[in-house]
């Protein structure tokens, strides 16, 4: 779907390059040929200088040239590199040296680095948040205490975002071990509706937009998506582990489509808008704060232990969420790639010029300067990982999703190990990549496994597990 779009763009670019070429025909004989005595330069004429006026046609084909050669740029369709060999020789930036020379020698240093960096990702990758004036309202819509067959408790909280006569409501979908007081739990958005997430049929349909799919036609959630990507949300099984799950439709926040950010969460701030303002990545990631804001006052709910999980672009919400709220005790990319887990340095896979084109709306605008250039970003993706540090991470690929690159994703793995070993904790435990189904278990976590761009029993089976080990719950 998305790549048809891209398509469709490519088309229409290489329709106005057309339009630009016989434009420019019909401008030279108008202009050189027709009106050259209003602007000044001699005509041509029926027995003219062939040398002379092919020198003339030779400049102003150059001009013509530069003229178009953004368009043409645009206009080629992308052709994504997959190929190890072709991959560019990169530096990256050093995490352990601050931007003027001085190296990071303890911890104290680090959190000055630490505020060094994540102020570059906001100005330059995601955008700066404006300050929040409104007010918050969270009210319990739902509630079922024998859900999933007896196994756990059910509720569906909704909390409203007020500023003035504006509001957005978001619905939080919570499912925890019916017996269980203090559990933790996995916070996670979802991508078409909280009801595509579980068969039950007590499950809300969103109120928002929702993209279209085999499901939908109207850009409305209905009742055939039901249960419709319940694979990805083994919740049984995570409850049954003693793990709470917590869903939102991200579209609830901010719809995912380049609207101008009408809608969504962003129309309740009065800020104008420059080239440093916040995304709808940074929307989500405020949204889960928000989110998290609540979990603090559900008392079933232990807030010392949210781990905050995301997969795709999602992925990428989760890890800027993880670095910019250092409440979510855990952090988990499930192949979140390209402004990601993925070192953009690397161009394999999806690139940032590909991303910025395809979602315009995801990032700030000063990250598109950064289109075929990311060797000149004054960060990459490694350091993103880093500001998560010192608490945990997990970063899993699948194989088939090269798109993703999972060897870039695992390199931001190697590359932020410095900065968890200077605060004591062990990073990845190796700079070789793993094998299919061999997790590498650090502070930095990571794994890749066979199979396509999803999210798999497999991966939530390392979640949780990497969970238990470091709450030092029962497996």
């Amino acid at each position: 779907m998305l790549n048809k779009v891209a398509d469709q763009f490519c088309k229409l670019t290489q329709y106005l390059i057309k339009l630009f070429h016989w434009s420019a025909i019909f401008f030279y004989f108008v202009v050189f040929k027709f009106n050259s005595k209003t602007i000044g330069i001699h005509p041509i004429k029926p027995n003219f200088d062939i040398q002379s006026n092919s020198q003339t046609m030779q400049k102003l084909g150059c001009i013509l040239f530069f003229l178009a050669l953004p368009w043409i740029s645009i206009a080629q369709p992308f052709v994504a590199n997959y190929d190890e060999a072709k991959v560019p020789v990169f530096t990256l930036p050093d995490l352990l040296v601050f931007n003027d020379g001085t190296p990071v020698a303890n911890k104290k240093d680090w959190d000055k680095r630490r505020s060094e960096i994540y102020s570059i990702f906001e100005k330059e990758v995601f955008g700066v948040i404006p300050e929040w004036k409104g007010h918050v309202k969270s009210t319990l819509v739902s509630e079922k205490a024998d859900a999933l067959d007896g196994i756990a408790k059910r509720k569906e909280v909704r909390i409203d975002f007020m500023n003035g006569e504006r509001k957005v409501s978001v619905m939080v979908l919570i499912y925890l071990p019916l017996n269980s007081k203090n559990a933790p739990v996995f916070l996670s958005y979802n991508f078409n509706g909280n009801h595509t997430t579980t068969l039950e049929p007590g499950v809300l349909l969103p109120d928002s937009w929702v993209s279209n799919n085999k499901e939908i036609t109207d850009n409305h959630a209905n009742e055939k998506g039901r249960g419709s990507a319940a694979s990805r949300w083994p919740i049984k099984e995570i409850v049954s582990r003693g793990f709470g799950v917590a869903t939102v439709y991200y579209g609830d926040v901010d719809p995912d489509f380049d609207d101008g950010f009408k809608n969504g969460i962003q129309q309740l701030f009065d800020a104008k808008r420059d080239s440093t303002s916040w995304g709808s990545i940074a929307a989500w990631s405020w949204g889960l704060s928000r989110i998290m804001d609540y979990l603090e006052t559900d008392k079933d709910i232990n807030a010392k232990r949210v781990i905050m999980m995301g997969h795709s672009r999602l992925g990428k919400t989760a890890l800027w969420a993880g670095a910019s709220d250092l409440r979510f005790a855990m952090t988990v990319s499930n192949n979140s790639g390209c402004g990601g887990a993925a070192i953009s340095r690397r161009k394999f896979g999806e690139t940032v010029g590909r991303i910025n084109t395809a979602f315009p709306h995801w990032f700030c605008d000063n990250y598109k300067k950064y289109n075929l250039k990311e060797e000149i970003m004054p960060v990459d993706q490694h350091e993103l990982l880093a500001l998560i540090a010192p608490r945990p991470v997990y970063v899993a690929s699948a194989a088939e999703d090269l798109w993703s690159d999972p060897r870039g994703e695992f390199l931001s793995c190697v590359f932020a190990s410095p900065v968890y070993e200077l605060l004591g904790m062990k990073g990845l435990p190796s700079n070789v990549m793993p094998e299919l189904n061999t997790p590498l278990i650090g502070t930095i976590a990571y794994h890749i496994r066979p199979g396509k761009h999803d999210v798999m029993l497999y991966d939530w089976q390392r979640y949780m597990d990497f969970a238990a080990d470091y709450f030092k719950l029962k497996k």
